[in-house]
């Protein structure tokens, strides 16, 4: 089983950024999110490993939206309904 690498692993950061940045100049907020949309997919299929694909959305999820220990009250509020 593959692991998400945490690590650093782009050789060179500041050239990465860069070209992310230069990436989205010049688009609206809507197709800028497209953008991120579209390069999450296409990173998502080349990665191919579904266990390191759910490790990173495990990683990219959390502290996000939910307040760390809350999961169990959301779920049980929306089974409520």
């Amino acid at each position: 089983m593959s692991h998400l690498n945490l690590e650093p692993n782009i050789a060179d950061m500041d050239a990465f950024y860069e070209r992310l940045i230069d990436t989205h100049n010049g688009l609206s907020d809507a197709d800028s999110q497209m953008v991120n949309a579209k390069l999450v997919l296409l990173l998502a299929n080349h990665i191919g490993d579904m266990d390191v694909l759910v490790e990173a959305f495990a990683k990219a999820r959390s502290g996000v939206g939910v307040i760390e220990g809350d999961c169990a009250s959301v779920l049980t509020h929306s089974t409520e309904r």
